[in-house]
């Protein structure tokens, strides 16, 4: 009798899937896709996105002295952009007497941005409910691998040159880990501006010493600017599109982007496509 009590106890404890521990910080890696992780990507540089006529419109007429806008400096990252830069935290949450998991909590350094990951099979809640930076997010594990999907999301942005993600989006993640690395995939689904799903990928490395500042935000006045005046241009008057374009040899309907400048056989149709003029050198 002892020995099935026992064997009963030894089977309760082992999980029912392979859920690996995905706790602590993580330290970015930022040789992949530099542009986008620190600096920012050009102006103009829409390759690569599967955005339609509507998100390429909103990107043209977009100006980057929005973001010193007191309204726009502490504007946190949204979820599915959040993790291009910087490192994070992550945590579990369990309850007390099942050790049952609730939650996974991720905190991420710039603008000290947290996000909740259901795992106890919470249903999404209804289209209207609150949309949020960080949306709401339930997860389940495929094997070893955690797979995330989000909704509720506020609008945000594919790429910070003017491309938008709309409140309409559904993202799907994945953390994948092997051993001290960690490769966060995520598809962006939008019915609004892209005629195809959006695929980024990032990595990570386990660092067993790593801490998270604090990013307090405050907003000033950077520019003073008549009440109500929001920069941006008006179509077709935007004066830096080409400039991404000259510097880098690349047609402009490249550089305009769509869904099919996803794919590597669209290096075949560049070929052929007339080229910018030569960036001119500087006077001597």
């Amino acid at each position: 009798m002892k020995t099935i009590v026992l064997l009963t106890a030894l089977l309760a404890a082992i999980p029912a899937q392979a859920q690996v521990n995905l706790s602590g910080v993580w330290s970015a890696r930022l040789d992949e896709d530099f542009p986008d992780r620190l600096a920012g990507p050009e102006l103009g540089d829409y390759g690569g996105l599967p955005i339609n006529d509507a998100d390429r419109l909103r990107a043209m007429t977009w100006s980057a002295s929005l973001i010193e806008l007191p309204e726009y400096q502490c504007r946190v990252h949204p979820a599915d952009y959040a993790f291009s830069f910087a490192d994070i935290r992550m945590w579990e949450e369990r309850d007390r007497d099942s050790q049952d998991l609730i939650a996974i909590h991720i905190h991420h350094f710039a603008w000290g941005t947290e996000r909740t990951i259901w795992m106890d099979g919470r249903p999404h809640p209804p289209d209207y409910a609150l949309h949020t930076s960080m949306g709401f997010s339930t997860g389940r594990w495929d094997g070893d691998i955690l797979t995330v999907t989000t909704t509720h999301l506020k609008e945000g942005w594919a790429r910070r040159n003017g491309i938008a993600r709309s409140d309409r989006a559904t993202v799907t993640e994945h953390f994948i880990r092997h051993g001290d690395d960690l490769t966060w995939a995520v598809v962006v689904s939008d019915p609004v501006y892209f005629t195809e799903p959006l695929f980024r990928s990032h990595d990570y490395v386990f660092n067993a010493t790593g801490q998270i500042a604090p990013y307090p935000c405050e907003s000033v006045t950077e520019v003073r600017r008549p009440k109500g005046v929001i920069p941006n241009f008006l179509m077709g008057a935007n004066p830096f599109l080409e400039e991404y374009q000259i510097n880098h040899g690349i047609p402009a309907q490249a550089a305009m982007g769509g869904a099919e400048t996803m794919y590597p056989e669209y290096k075949k149709k560049i070929a052929n496509m007339p080229k910018p003029p030569a960036k001119k050198s500087a006077a001597p």
